[in-house]
């Protein structure tokens, strides 16, 4: 075998050796060139937007939400009460009876006044039907027949406004019993028995158990930090250990332009929870602006103006920002593109460019 021969292998796989290491250099620079293009930062947060401060206190009674101050709607003397204080009672339950000793006898003689005029009425109809028949036989004539007619159908015109006394003796009539509207608890008998009622004068309250709120006066300048629907914590005056239930707005005043008026806010309270005539604070929280804050060191000035690195998803972008004034080591800058909470970078930005990848240290 000749020398070319035998060197032949040799000479391979000093081939491959030298690629497989010829690849790994460039492998291991490509991984060194990728982890050198990751710059190192540090980040601070963008401070400011809304601030909530110490909720103030406003204090109200728990009463309930459905609730009426019934009365008659006519006067007479309170002869009946067949309920007691704090006694619960059924929809159309009677809860007291007035005597007035015009009522009756007006209703007995708006009824006789109208079965009069029915009586006359049909006697004026019977009457027309006989004359209309001896018109066709020419022995009435046809003023008489007209003459006829009108005075039954005055008659019936009479009748409708005895329909309609009679009407209003018999609700009168009613009025003198007063009934439950909705089925709740007395909490307040405000007559007693044998005395003088006029008409629209309280007689009683009454309150529904199935739910509970609470009215809170409140200054105009706060009428901006509530809004329907909104949550507010309420406290109980007598128990300030307790944890105070969560009631919820549902009625707001609309403001006055009469100077330093409190305008009333309706807070519904949670099912259970609070018994009516309990005091009670309902806490408001207002609500202002703060300024939008980034480090000093932050800012990056530049012949394009003045801009920060937001960093997200570990990646900086380049965001131009407007400088108001300088506050301690931070400087009041104008939100823009940046809200409170949102990372920006303040050492290591010499190397750092629009885009670049970043790590955090």
């Amino acid at each position: 075998m000749s020398p070319i021969k035998q060197s032949l292998p040799f000479t391979v796989v000093t081939l491959v050796l030298v690629m497989m290491t010829l690849s790994g250099c460039r492998g291991g620079s490509s991984e060194a060139a990728e982890k050198s293009a990751v710059v190192s930062v540090r980040v601070a947060d963008v401070t400011g937007g809304q601030v909530e401060e110490i909720p103030l206190r406003f204090s109200g009674i728990v009463r309930a939400a459905q609730r009426a101050t019934l009365t008659f709607q006519v006067s007479g003397t309170l002869k009946e009460r067949p309920v007691e204080l704090g006694q619960m009672v059924n929809p159309g339950d009677t809860l007291a009876k007035l005597y007035n000793p015009a009522l009756q006898p007006a209703q007995d003689s708006a009824a006789a006044k109208l079965q009069e005029l029915k009586t006359q009425f049909n006697q004026a109809q019977r009457e027309w039907e006989r004359s209309a028949r001896l018109h066709k036989r020419g022995v009435v004539s046809e003023q008489n027949l007209e003459q006829i007619a009108a005075r039954r159908d005055s008659l019936r015109a009479s009748m409708a406004t005895a329909e309609a006394a009679l009407s209003e003796a018999t609700h009168l009539l009613e009025e003198s019993v007063l009934k439950a509207p909705f089925a709740g608890q007395l909490e307040a008998l405000l007559v007693e028995r044998d005395e003088f009622v006029s008409a629209g004068q309280p007689v009683m309250r009454l309150s529904s158990p199935l739910g509970r709120e609470v009215e809170i006066r409140v200054p105009a300048h706060l009428l901006s930090h509530v809004r329907v629907g909104m949550e507010l914590p309420v406290w109980q005056v007598q128990d300030r250990n307790r944890a105070p239930e969560t009631g919820t707005v549902i009625e707001i005043a609309q403001g006055s332009s009469i100077r330093g008026e409190l305008h009333p806010v309706l807070v519904s309270l949670p099912a259970n929870s609070l018994s009516s005539g309990e005091p009670v604070e309902v806490g408001v929280t207002p609500v202002r602006e703060s300024a939008v804050t980034v480090p000093m060191l932050a800012v990056v000035r530049d012949a394009t103006g003045t801009s920060v690195y937001r960093v997200s998803e570990n990646v900086a972008h380049r965001v131009p920002v407007k400088v108001d004034r300088v506050i301690g080591e931070r400087v009041m800058v104008h939100p823009g593109e940046l809200q409170p909470g949102d990372q920006v970078v303040y050492a290591g930005m010499t190397r750092l460019v629009d885009g670049d990848t970043v790590e955090i240290r």
